[in-house]
């Protein structure tokens, strides 16, 4: 199950370069959180719904951090 989520991961990141420049500042963090919310909830070996809440929050933090610094230049 872990590597179909890796794999996953990968070929995101993978195809979505380009997409990745033409983001907000609160997108960018959106994604960048989400991110590293799942990895961190993976590798600490958490069930299937702790590593998605763990994506969500993270999304929702990096979206949030993303914006301000946005707003602040």
């Amino acid at each position: 199950m872990r590597t179909i989520f890796l794999f996953i991961a990968v070929a995101g990141l993978t195809c979505g370069c380009d997409q990745f420049e033409s983001m907000s500042p609160g997108q960018k963090g959106a994604v960048t959180g989400a991110a590293l919310g799942t990895g961190i909830g993976m590798v600490s070996g958490g069930s299937f719904g702790q590593v998605v809440g763990a994506g969500l929050i993270g999304g929702a933090v990096g979206y949030i951090g993303g914006t301000a610094i946005g707003n602040k230049n």
